[in-house]
Formats: C-alpha cells, sequence, structure tokens
C-alpha cells in the first residue's frame, strides 16, 4: 500500500476508518485486472471496473491508424488539392516578402 505524508503517523486519517488508507471503503466499485481482446488478435492486460475478466474492443493501439502511422486521408471531391492550391499562393508570398526582407 502506498502510504502519503499523515499528519498524524501511525493514527487512521479518518474518523470511520480502522486503518491509514488512501481511499473511503464501500464506495468505490471493484477495480480488477481484466485480459483486453483486439478485433485484429491482440490482448494485453490491463485494469477496470468492468464486470467480468474480458474486454472485447473493435480497434486498439496495436492496429489503429493514428498509432501505427497508416494514417489516410480521404479526399472528398479534390477538397485537400483545393486547399493546397488556395493556400500555396499565400505561403509562397510569404517566403518570397521573407526573402527580400533578408537581401535588404
Amino acid at each position: 500500500m502506498v502510504r502519503l505524508f499523515s499528519p498524524n503517523p501511525g493514527k487512521p486519517c479518518r474518523p470511520d476508518a480502522n486503518e491509514w488508507s488512501l481511499m473511503k471503503p464501500g464506495i468505490h466499485p471493484d477495480y480488477h485486472a481484466v485480459t483486453v481482446h483486439c478485433a485484429c488478435g491482440n490482448n494485453f492486460q490491463t485494469r477496470s471496473t468492468i464486470k467480468g475478466d474480458r474486454l472485447n474492443v473493435e480497434i486498439c493501439s496495436n492496429c489503429h491508424p493514428f498509432f501505427t502511422g497508416k494514417q489516410k486521408l480521404i479526399d472528398t471531391a479534390g477538397r485537400v488539392e483545393r486547399f493546397t492550391k488556395k493556400y500555396a499562393d499565400a505561403a509562397a508570398k510569404v517566403e518570397a516578402s521573407k526573402s527580400a526582407a533578408a537581401k535588404k
């Protein structure tokens, strides 16, 4: 058990407690070890308050595109190209003004 600073060493932190603890007894859900099973086949251990010992998920950090680096941009009706073309001129103007100011 982790012990933090107690204002009264050796005595309980609350009047209703028999021993020094961080949490009030009887009001917290059961926090136990569970096995997480992903649809990709990855399994790992964690802790949870769910009932049972198995947690089924559709996606995990092993197969999520954000974590694997395989994230794809879905371009609908050329929106990415339009955005790039629209702001490419503005970026070129900023670069030109910076290089002109550096030459002076």
